[in-house]
């Protein structure tokens, strides 16, 4: 029998509906994040073609690499500096950050500007989705993780989609300044609601001594009464802690493995985020043709991350990211052929639905790996160092457009999705591999999270 709940009894178990605020705002803010890294790509036929900032391929892909710069940093600091802040102010700085950024841009008088405003819209961007992630998993339904993830993540392709939009439409007549504007309405809509209505995790407010609040929050949203446990340890030796833990038992083989299946991943979303445009057209398509094919592909992955998430949270994350990478590897080979343009629409769309949901479910399989109390440093650090992937994929577009081999390309994509592929595969094999003897422990609060139960305080 529950011990009874201070803050008043809780309902057995959450669904949709009791957390739908919170998501809705996870998607809202993911929706801008989505919308300010695609812009980039979206109006860069129109940057490279403004003789007065001198840009060239090789220059646009270094600055697309100075933004990922800047997502890695905002994700490796951000996943530890949550929970000794809070995941509300960081949320809120986060975007407040890349808003900041895509005004910068807009007023950029030089490629120089230019670049430092993207840099510092990337220190938002990435300490952003760690964030978000780990809001998702914390307060998702039970049993239904991966389904909720990859609903919050259908919002970064809408806001790639309306980029795309606001490209094709606004970049011809208006240039691309007008549309890096649209960048600064985050601070404008989300900030405001983040404020009001985003609820804190209740294991970062137990570790900042705020137990009754810790409660109020889980019996509102049905959560287990956070315990020890889920609470992060305070202090700058607590943020080492949390770094250091990530290496042991049944993780020490596992992590990096996370590391290089999340470089991958992010290695192809923000290449071919970057660059889709540009090949196509290198490989012989229309300007305005080659736009569209950056939308046809955020239109697939909206589809991707739901057909995703539903599988995933009945095979299991791991097994749908191996093969998504998989199928990804094969749409990227199928692009290196001459196509008819709406076989090649066809072929875009159906890449997109296994590209950027193989990566999302990387993120997906983390709470298998890290525990709760675990959960931000771990995404954090998964996303913060595929963040080099995310560095790598622009600069190393540019390069090869700089080439003018549209076909290596797609031929260097495709080996980065089978290397994800592998990677994400010996997951499940080195967490069994890097445990002690008589540690293996299940799915870190998935068993409790997962029959509802609420556990006595301590």
């Amino acid at each position: 029998m529950n011990p009874p709940n201070p803050a008043g009894p809780a309902p057995r178990e959450r669904t949709f509906r009791s957390v739908a605020p919170v998501i809705s705002l996870c998607w809202l803010v993911v929706f801008f994040d989505g919308m300010d890294v695609n812009i980039y790509g979206a109006v860069m036929p129109h940057l490279i073609d403004d003789d007065g900032l001198g840009f060239t391929a090789s220059t646009a892909g270094t600055i697309g690499s100075w933004t990922t710069f800047g997502m890695l940093i905002g994700a490796l600091g951000c996943g530890s500096l949550t929970d000794w802040a809070g995941r509300k102010p960081m949320v809120t700085g986060s975007v407040v950050l890349f808003s900041l950024g895509s005004a910068l841009c807009a007023l950029a008088p030089s490629a120089a500007v230019f670049g430092a405003g993207r840099f510092v819209s990337g220190l938002g961007l990435g300490g952003l989705m760690p964030i978000g992630l780990a809001i998702v998993a914390e307060f998702a339904p039970p049993r239904r993780a991966a389904l909720a993830t990859g609903l919050m993540m259908t919002s970064y392709h809408a806001g790639g989609m309306v980029a795309t939009g606001l490209g094709l439409a606004l970049g011809p007549d208006h240039g691309w300044r007008v549309v890096f504007w649209f960048g600064v309405i985050p601070a404008v809509i989300a900030v405001p609601l983040v404020l009001k209505w985003l609820p804190e995790s209740p294991g970062v407010l137990l570790a900042k001594g705020r137990t009754e609040a810790a409660e109020a929050v889980a019996a509102r949203y049905r959560l287990p009464v956070p315990t020890c446990a889920d609470a992060p340890e305070a202090g700058a030796k607590g943020r080492f802690s949390a770094v250091a833990s990530l290496f042991g038992p049944g993780q020490r083989l596992a992590t990096p493995l996370m590391w290089i299946a999340s470089f991958a991943g992010l290695l192809l979303v923000y290449g071919v985020s970057t660059w889709l445009p540009e090949l196509m057209r290198a490989s012989g398509y229309s300007l305005s043709s080659s736009d569209t094919f950056l939308m046809v592909i955020n239109a697939g992955g909206i589809l991707g991350m739901l057909v995703a998430g539903r599988t995933a949270d009945r095979f299991g994350a791991v097994k749908v990211s191996a093969v998504w990478f998989l199928l990804t590897a094969c749409g990227a080979f199928l692009l290196k052929a001459q196509l008819p343009l709406g076989v090649a629409y066809a072929i875009v769309f159906v890449t997109g639905i296994w590209l950027f949901s193989a990566q999302v479910m990387v993120y997906a399989a983390a709470p298998s790996v890290y525990t709760p109390a675990q959960r931000a440093t771990g995404l954090g650090w998964v996303t913060g160092v595929g963040r080099t992937g995310a560095v790598v994929g622009p600069w190393l577009g540019g390069a090869v457009v700089a080439g003018g081999n549209a076909s290596l390309g797609f031929t260097t994509f495709a080996v980065a999705a089978v290397l994800g592929a592998v990677a994400i595969s010996l997951v499940p094999l080195a967490r069994r591999n890097g445990s002690d003897p008589g540690t293996v422990r299940p799915v870190p609060g998935v068993l409790r999270h997962s029959e509802g139960k609420i556990l006595p305080k301590h």
